[in-house]
């Protein structure tokens, strides 16, 4: 028995600030004691810089002449072709930091020339189809959450470039309760999303830094990971199925829950990042509701100890939905922004969800072996703490930028064997670029995603914004990636390629796997125009 799409709660959320993430409101003051610490560690002068007027905000000149406009508006009605300058401002990129040093400084180098806004698949093909004809590029647009330059709207060479705006895409389709599967617009918000499920008792587990603006079609296009990922399995392995729209028709993939009838390409069209085509739905697992939510936090004496014991529970038998393990400098930062004693050495927080005797028995068994492997328990309150404040770090990003500090994040992953290596490399790496006479840095990490064969990095950078904060930035983030390829790690674990990490593409997949690319972008967008600058290195 499946259930067709219906009438669900509506996604209330605001549209995410021009200049900042999410809502600005949410970006606090330093406190006093914060604000002298950050001054004295990074070496930087701590003012206010406040965002330009959005009003003097310069935007390039729009450049589709009144033919295409309405051509544009026959598909999708002249209502959902949108021109006005808030609405191209809000769709020139994403959220790096140098996304927005730039609409700060009131400079906009790249706009959209207009916003199309469909309604549902067949009008998103019909664009593609005309945008084709027409050699205009596509950008597709979903949450506009991008670190890594991935809704830049460049033209890439063709005449003009719009922003394909999915928010209209919104339903829950449909439902089977016996397969346990959901298929969902990818226009839909996370919120939206758990929202419309819980309705049934279900729930889709996927639980990013992103998850208040993040759409699921942008999961699926950037092979996304959740903070629940040791449970619940990176977006990928969620993925059953997907509706794909191409300048050349359409994409249906999926079905049946396993096949042999050659290589899967859903796992081509995961990741693709609006290259190959636009995903219009996502068919994905869903799984019932948990009973119970049991957290627990464990100190170590050290990184390599409480690397040791992740590991331990990645290659054994019971692991916990959630696991993530901060190294001795993030343990510090996190204990002092939340005016708490830090905890010597390294900070686990472990999560368990399901049902309520199997996490019991689950937890009982993750404890033996995290005692086995060194740790020391620390009760549920730092994981509360931490459930309270997961998505609180990029609004910290927005008020320490506006005092004249830049914090990013970076991340990778590797194989056990090079884990504590590669941690190294990159510290120092970041390290050696941002320690000069304009400010000193701090460099956190933590591993938030375990497998079996190995585990992901995530990095977070403070420093001074100096004098040309762009250029620092982007200091950093080269040698840091350089870093990366150089100690056996991927360039991108869950940030996805975009434009920031496309020049390392060629050392992830070797010349041979980028022209396979460059063919299946061929014959899917014969023209190009399909996110012209992303992912694909250039021939």
């Amino acid at each position: 028995m499946t259930h067709d799409a219906q009438d669900s709660p509506t996604d209330t959320a605001p549209e995410m600030s021009w200049f900042a993430w999410g809502d600005p409101a949410k970006a606090s003051e330093l406190a006093p004691g914060l604000r002298d610490l950050v001054s004295q560690v990074l070496r930087a002068r701590i003012e206010d810089m406040p965002p330009a007027a959005e009003q003097d905000v310069s935007l390039p000149e729009p450049r589709l002449d009144q033919r295409l406009l309405d051509a544009f508006a026959e598909i999708v009605g002249a209502e959902h072709v949108r021109t006005d300058a808030p609405t191209r401002l809000r769709r020139s990129g994403g959220k790096s930091t140098p996304d927005l040093l730039a609409r700060r400084a009131g400079r906009v180098d790249f706009a959209p020339d207009a916003a199309l806004l469909p309604a549902d698949h067949d009008q998103v093909e019909r664009l593609l189809r005309l945008c084709s004809a027409e050699r205009v590029a596509v950008v597709p647009f979903g949450g506009g959450t991008s670190v890594v330059g991935g809704l830049t709207p460049l033209t890439g060479g063709f005449a003009a470039v719009v922003a394909l705006d999915l928010r209209r895409l919104n339903r829950l389709v449909r439902l089977d309760p016996i397969s346990l599967t959901a298929v969902l617009d990818a226009g839909v918000r996370t919120p939206h999303a758990e929202a419309m499920l819980a309705e049934h008792g279900l729930t889709l587990g996927h639980m990013p830094q992103s998850f208040e603006y993040a759409t699921i079609g942008g999961y699926a296009a950037t092979r996304s990971s959740g903070q629940a990922s040791a449970g619940y399995g990176r977006f990928e392995d969620m993925v059953v199925g997907m509706r794909v729209a191409t300048p050349r028709g359409t994409l249906d993939l999926g079905g049946p829950p396993a096949s042999a009838a050659g290589p899967d390409l859903r796992r081509l069209l995961v990741g693709s990042e609006g290259t190959l085509g636009v995903i219009t739905e996502v068919a994905v697992r869903v799984r019932p509701r948990p009973e119970r939510i049991l957290d627990e936090a464990w100190s170590f004496p050290d990184h390599a100890t409480g690397v040791a014991a992740l590991r331990a529970l990645a290659q054994s038998e019971v692991r916990p939905t959630m696991a993530r393990l901060s190294d001795e400098t993030e343990t510090f930062v996190n204990a002092a922004i939340g005016g708490h004693e830090a905890t010597p050495g390294c900070q686990a927080v472990l999560g368990f969800e399901g049902m309520d005797t199997e996490v019991e028995a689950r937890a009982a068994a993750v404890r033996e072996v995290m005692v086995a492997a060194g740790g020391t328990p620390l009760g549920p309150d730092p994981v509360a703490h931490w459930r309270r404040n997961r998505f609180d770090a990029p609004y910290l990003r927005d008020t320490l930028l506006s005092s004249g500090v830049l914090a990013e994040t970076l991340e990778t992953a590797t194989s056990w064997a090079d884990l504590l290596s590669l941690h190294a490399a990159v510290k120092d790496a970041l390290t050696e670029a941002l320690d000069d006479d304009e400010g000193g840095v701090v460099v956190l990490c933590h591993v938030s995603h375990t497998y079996p064969t190995g585990a992901s990095l995530y990095f977070t950078v403070a420093t001074a914004a100096g004098t040309d904060p762009v250029a620092r930035w982007d200091r950093a983030k080269r040698a840091a990636s350089d870093a990366i390829v150089a100690n056996g790690g991927t360039i991108t674990h869950h940030h996805a390629v975009g434009t920031d990490h496309r020049p390392w593409m060629t050392a992830e997949l070797g010349p041979l796997g980028v022209e396979v690319l460059r063919a299946v972008k061929s014959a899917l967008d014969p023209e190009g125009v399909l996110n012209p600058g992303k992912l694909i290195p250039e021939a």
